[in-house]
């Protein structure tokens, strides 16, 4: 983490003690949050990441900034006071009461906590473990990033003490969701695919872009239901992130795969051109979002 972090309107040392216990959220994961990627001082598609939060804080109830040009000019005081121009951003809105377990004092109904980082240096290819019944599609919650993310954490940790970077989770119908932390994808000929919202899958912004704003001539990138069959009969797998953008997968625990990536390879090429043309047009008229 950088020397700074925002405190709702404020820029404090990380290292200040800044919150509560009795801070409901704090203790309960009751609190929504996006990961953004900072590229030459601006947070790539911002537009996306505070929709995705408003619409997941409404849903968890969770207090949110009614205005997202005041998160907006916040989030870019922290990056100008941490010079994190290249940097993951992490934004978090805690809910402060309700239930049980609410401490004395509590004045606000949320804070707003954000810090940076230094990006990760991720491997050239990702080996993924598979785990069934990781996803719950059926929930009133599938898709949800919420803060009670202990689950996801542990999975990946013992992914790693396992020698896997990811693992793939599987719903409860046996279908490809998602991995921890990324969406996935698989290669079939020309055709690009990725497991539909029902999957129980988060959706990510990255996969967002690609569905949406990403063409490559000849290539058709689509939702589809997959299975694992469909990993092993695939051409290529990947998978996409904010942090990770766009990885191949070269193993997949239990299944035989091919390892190709010439497509990912296109892929990212055409998706880093969107990211260049986000932010140069962002450095010419800083984003806003109308409510």
């Amino acid at each position: 983490m950088h020397r700074y972090l925002l405190h709702n309107d404020e820029i404090r040392e990380a290292s200040e003690t800044n919150l509560a216990a009795g801070q409901v959220g704090l203790l309960a994961g009751w609190g929504v949050f996006s990961t953004l990627r900072v590229y030459d001082g601006v947070m790539f598609a911002w537009e996306r990441h505070w929709n995705r939060m408003q619409h997941d804080a409404a849903l968890m109830r969770v207090p949110f900034p009614a205005d997202p040009n005041w998160l907006l000019g916040n989030l870019n005081r922290l990056i100008e006071a941490n010079q994190a121009l290249n940097s993951t951003l992490r934004v978090v809105a805690v809910r402060n009461q309700g239930g049980l377990y609410t401490g004395p004092g509590q004045t606000r109904d949320f804070d707003l906590i954000a810090f940076t980082v230094d990006c990760v240096v991720w491997p050239a290819t990702m080996k993924l473990g598979l785990v069934p019944h990781g996803r719950h599609a059926a929930s009133e919650f599938a898709g949800t990033k919420y803060t009670s993310w202990s689950e996801n954490l542990t999975r990946y940790e013992r992914a790693h003490e396992q020698g896997l970077d990811e693992v793939i989770l599987l719903n409860e119908r046996d279908e490809v969701a998602e991995c921890t932390s990324a969406n996935v994808f698989c290669v079939h000929g020309h055709s690009v695919s990725t497991p539909p919202l029902s999957s129980g899958c988060l959706p990510g912004v990255t996969r967002a872009v690609l569905l949406e704003e990403v063409q490559v001539p000849g290539l058709e990138i689509r939702e589809r239901v997959l299975f694992t069959a469909d990993l092993e009969s695939a051409d290529e797998v990947f998978i996409s992130s904010t942090t990770r953008e766009l990885l191949p997968v070269e193993s997949i625990q239990g299944l035989r795969i091919r390892n190709g990536h010439a497509i990912c390879d296109q892929l990212h090429a055409a998706f880093r051109s969107r990211v260049d043309l986000y932010v140069r047009a962002r450095r010419r008229s800083p984003v806003s979002v109308s409510n």
